[in-house]
């Protein structure tokens, strides 16, 4: 078993984590459920202004270590009035299997909290919004499409999402083709 640390609200009280933090806390990030000692600590120095490399076995939450402190900066900008399209979180994934469960895990802990915006942009990421709409509601039965959820590679040119999923294959080429130089 992982060690215990401190939980959401712990970190919220001591000022780690800003007030508006509480609002993304859900089933899916509960406020009191204390998090391992391991996430405690990346938070802790990310929170500082500190890299961190997490490495630790499967299952141990090392997701929670980069994402909360990301989707803590994001509420941060929101209250500042900054938060508005473009990328400021660039999760890279080796494979799209990795990448599609992330975006699910997303859906869930954005689904309350429509101010920060994502997408996943690979090679499965349909062009033409409305055809992603049908095929998002095909692969996704009883789903609701949430609105902070971009969909296509149009809907993420026009209006970058704050926080875009992708692969290491896909973004040497969102970084080489000038259609797609906006999203940065």
């Amino acid at each position: 078993p992982y060690r215990p640390g401190s939980s959401i609200r712990s970190l919220i009280d001591e000022g780690v984590l800003s007030r508006s933090f509480q609002e993304l806390t859900s089933t899916h990030l509960p406020l009191d459920r204390p998090l391992y000692s391991h996430q405690e600590k990346s938070i802790r120095k990310v929170s500082s202004g500190r890299n961190v490399i997490v490495a630790t076995g499967t299952g141990s939450g090392k997701t929670e270590s980069f994402l909360l402190p990301i989707l803590d900066s994001l509420t941060k900008e929101k209250d500042g009035d900054t938060l508005g399209p473009g990328v400021r979180a660039l999760l890279l994934y080796p494979m799209n299997a990795l990448a599609n469960d992330q975006l699910k895990r997303l859906r869930k802990l954005l689904a309350d909290y429509p101010d920060i915006t994502f997408g996943r942009y690979t090679g499965d990421t349909v062009q033409d919004k409305a055809k992603a709409i049908e095929l998002f509601k095909e692969l996704n039965i009883d789903e609701p499409i949430l609105p902070n959820e971009l969909l296509s590679r149009d809907e993420m040119r026009e209006s970058p999402p704050n926080i875009l999923l992708t692969n290491y294959a896909m973004l040497e080429y969102l970084l080489l083709r000038p259609e797609d130089t906006s999203l940065f």
